[in-house]
């Protein structure tokens, strides 16, 4: 047996503590324990570790159990995931056509940018399907915007290099994402793949705080180094109309 598998075992007993308390809305330590075909003790451990996380609490007869508000704070993190996509679509669709191009959201999960909003211009026809995909936040526009205006970022070293032109020296990077700040934009020129280049601005939430990307990518030979500072202005003022839309003032 893996030295992993108690380790396993107890994550998946846990989250089935949560389908249980989601279903049954509250549950003593006996019936959660009948349910799990553990003994009553192993239940209540199980059960401290996910109280002290926030995700569960005990009602106020203290004799059962319930959701916390633990599951409240992951269930709005993935809500405002979709909420700027949903938020961002016409936007997004707008600047495609204008520009011709793909455009795309993004958000940071687990070190790495996310895209969760794609759309397609007609010069874009042939281009990938980036929804869903992780990329490196070093080595892409989104990904630099999001390093840029995200609280700091402790970086992987070394940094993977994707093509001969990937940014792999940390103060090289360091010193762009103070660029990438004072300019509001990003920019990559066939960083992460060949023959691909793209330039991101930042989308911020009610509070100011940056919570996603959007950028507009597309072939090199069409979308040129010389181009970036035009395209820019158009995709901050896309990246802006999608942070009012989500409450920024």
């Amino acid at each position: 047996m893996s030295n992993d598998a108690p380790l396993v075992q107890s994550v998946d007993r846990a989250l089935t503590i949560l389908e249980i308390l989601a279903r049954r809305r509250e549950a003593g330590v006996t019936e959660i324990g009948r349910e799990l075909s553990v003994h009553k003790s192993t239940a209540f451990r199980l059960l401290g570790a996910l109280e002290s996380r926030g995700f569960v609490e005990q009602t106020q007869d203290r004799g059962s159990y319930r959701l916390g508000l633990g599951i409240v704070r992951l269930a709005g993190a993935v809500a405002a995931q979709l909420d700027v996509s949903r938020q961002g679509h016409a936007a997004c669709e707008r600047l495609a056509a204008e520009i011709g191009e793909t455009v795309n959201i993004a958000i940071m999960d687990s070190g790495r940018a996310v895209n969760v909003s794609q759309s397609r211009g007609a010069a874009s026809i042939a281009s990938h399907d980036w929804i869903g995909k992780q990329t490196p936040l070093h080595a892409t526009s989104s990904g630099k915007v999001l390093l840029a205006f995200t609280p700091p970022f402790s970086f992987r070293e070394p940094l993977e290099r994707f093509t001969v032109a990937t940014i792999v020296d940390t103060d090289a990077l360091e010193a762009e994402l103070d660029q990438v700040r004072v300019a509001g934009w990003a920019s990559t020129a066939e960083e992460f793949e060949v023959g691909l280049n793209a330039v991101a601005a930042p989308i911020r939430g009610a509070d100011g705080a940056v919570i996603a990307a959007l950028s507009v990518s597309g072939p090199a030979y069409r979308l040129i180094r010389a181009s970036f500072p035009e395209v820019a202005k158009r995709v901050m003022a896309a990246a802006d109309e999608v942070s009012e839309r989500m409450g920024r003032v």
